[in-house]
């Protein structure tokens, strides 16, 4: 057994030591001062910030920006710990509206690195630069703004030095940063210079048009284009911006960006809101790509939880996960084939006007999408449920023998298609999905639009056709539950016992009832009826442990919409079915008219559009 230490005495620390302790929570690395720095710009109003570096920021970082500028008087003042012109009471704190309100960062830099302060106010005879190490104050020469220039990163701590990476390294997490405030920013300039060069530049896009912009020069043009619009708003919270769609899904998460009232945060509420909308879309382990805004009162968000400002709380972090889950599920229940259509039609509006005789009829292009499904049979927002799922069984059954005992499902629509050919070839050019003209090896249907070549995987649409049906009836009836003839116990945390007992309304709701045995027991007596047959205590942990993070209803959804995909994958039409033209082209316009109709049940693509482009190019025509 070691000897007890002797008792030191208990005594103030200096203040250089305590401020070096401060830095190793704010300033992990150069990107943490790049961070710190950019964000006090933005707060002084700034409309155009350049970095430069050298040795990946650990030589030098100086940020300049054309914001309002510092005092002489206040240049000193500036580097103390616990200094700032951002909050002046409690009640400032509780409501942040600035990137930083801490004032902390300037002094935990100035304890760790050679750091000067140059600055100049609006109306000033000259600018001002402090040195960070004597604190002397000399006249200089700079526009209005303020320059920060911090030498030699670590230098008085020698070891923190030994746990940086290279310099290459290092610079990709200094650009990563500024992107953070670049995506956020559009109405500012950043430049970023390493070495002299310019490594990364985006010119400011002021006004509602820079917003997507912005997104197309940070994150390029093709995100953009693979990703849909969000403004979705649920009582206080705000959120804006884009998601990516399936396809779009990447390995690694490193295309997630999340903001706070204008502030970048790792979440996991937000993150795990918004993996939980691609659940029913997305294929394997892949990771989706998003760039959404939460804007909210600043009173239901607590911003000072970490030195860092990267982490929040929420006071309410349910109706935050409520709110990003279904603003990226209502974002991509609308089909890819609709968006075509849109941009389609947009593109013939902005056309120069041809002439009567040989225009086509345009008419049909002012029908809402609801109207064009029902004269198909395939609105989801007024159909009967009982005639949708005859039409589905058409493609349930066995394939006919002779064509005159076909389906009377598929027999009715190959009535209408062929005692209303005018409005056929009328309304031929708006389907988005085009008209079927062939089917190969009985797995693939091919279509022709006004792009060109539309494949269509058969089996995987249909799947999701039957899967959103199955999901529509349950949706319009209650969650039933079923008593267990025997209780199942099993041995709870009593972080369990206690969510079981605080939200027993809310398991109720969602067909479960769980209650307490004893001190460090549960039994389970109740459990929706549609899950009656799997694991109740694997259920009962699961919801409890969500409720105890997030929102436990996904749950019990996730549970069920696995039953319904079994059934949807069983029900759907299969391999080497031989379809008419008329089944293909019915099975063409329920993809239409189905929410989230390009992924099947597995997240799989169900379609593909190869343009004339593409196909041009297979030919080597126009060369």
């Amino acid at each position: 057994m070691s000897e007890p230490l002797p008792r030191q005495s208990i005594r103030e620390l200096p203040d250089v030591l305590i401020s070096q302790i401060a830095a190793g929570e704010v300033v992990e690395r150069p990107a943490s001062v790049v961070r710190e720095l950019v964000d006090n710009a933005i707060d002084a109003g700034a409309r155009q910030i350049t970095l430069r570096l050298l040795g990946g920021g650990i030589r030098l970082i100086a940020v300049e920006d054309d914001g309002c500028g510092i005092p002489a008087e206040e240049l000193a003042v500036a580097l103390k710990r616990h200094a700032t012109s951002k909050i002046v009471s409690l009640q400032d704190l509780e409501s942040v509206a600035t990137m930083g309100f801490r004032g902390e960062a300037l002094a935990a830099i100035n304890s760790v690195s050679e750091m000067s302060l140059l600055s100049r106010i609006e109306g000033a005879s000259s600018a001002f630069v402090l040195d960070g190490q004597t604190g002397e104050v000399k006249p200089a020469a700079r526009a209005t703004g303020t320059t920060v220039e911090v030498k030699e990163l670590f230098f008085s701590t020698p070891a923190r030095r030994h746990f940086l990476k290279s310099e290459n390294t290092e610079l990709a997490h200094c650009i990563e940063a500024v992107r953070r405030h670049a995506l956020v920013r559009p109405e500012v300039s950043f430049a970023i210079w390493h070495e002299g060069k310019v490594v990364a530049q985006w010119r400011s896009h002021p006004g509602e048009a820079g917003w997507n912009q912005r997104l197309a020069d940070v994150l390029g043009e093709e995100f953009v284009a693979s990703s849909v619009n969000i403004d979705f708003r649920s009582g206080p919270v705000h959120v804006r911006g884009r998601a990516g769609t399936p396809d779009a899904a990447r390995a690694r998460a490193d295309q997630q960006f999340a903001y706070v009232n204008g502030r970048f945060v790792r979440d996991k509420v937000i993150t795990h809101g918004a993996r939980s909308a691609y659940e029913d879309v997305l294929h394997g382990h892949r990771q989706p790509v998003y760039v959404l805004y939460l804007q909210m009162d600043p009173t239901r968000v607590d911003v000072n939880v970490h030195p860092t400002k990267i982490e929040v709380r929420f006071r309410d972090s349910r109706e935050v996960h409520q709110a990003m889950r279904h603003a990226i599920e209502s974002a991509l229940a609308v089909p890819r084939a609709q968006l075509l259509s849109t941009t389609s039609a947009i593109a013939q509006s902005n056309a120069p006007s041809i002439a009567p005789s040989t225009a086509p009829s345009l008419a049909p292009a002012q029908n809402t999408w609801a109207q064009r499904g029902m004269a198909f049979g395939t609105s989801r927002l007024h159909e009967d449920p009982a005639r949708a799922m005859a039409d589905l069984k058409a493609l349930w059954s066995t394939p006919p023998q002779v064509e005159e005992e076909s389906p009377a499902g598929f027999s009715s629509a190959k009535t209408q298609w062929q005692t209303a050919p005018a409005v056929a070839s009328q309304g031929e050019h708006e389907w988005p999905l085009g008209r079927a003209i062939a089917q190969l090896q009985g797995v693939y249907i091919l279509a022709e639009n006004t792009q060109g070549l539309v494949v269509v995987d058969m089996h995987a649409a249909h799947e999701r056709i039957v899967y959103e049906r199955l999901k529509q009836q349950l949706d319009t009836t209650q969650i039933t539950s079923q008593p267990l003839l025997i209780p199942a116990s099993f041995s709870a945390t009593p972080q369990e016992i206690a969510t079981a007992e605080s939200c027993a309304d809310v398991l109720m709701q969602l067909g479960l009832e769980v209650s307490a045995l004893s001190a460090k027991t549960l039994a389970v007596r109740a459990v929706p009826t549609s899950l009656a047959q799997g694991d109740c205590v694997e259920l009962a942990r699961s919801v409890l442990a969500e409720l105890a993070q997030h929102d436990a209803a996904t749950v019990v959804q996730r549970a069920q919409n696995e039953i319904l995909a079994t059934m949807a994958c069983h029900g759907a039409v299969r391999a080497n079915r031989k379809l008419s033209l008329d089944e293909m082209n019915a099975l063409l316009r329920q993809m239409e008219a189905t929410e989230r109709s390009d992924q099947c049940n597995h997240g799989r693509p169900t379609w593909r559009q190869v343009g004339m482009r593409e196909l041009d190019a297979l030919f080597l025509r126009g060369r």
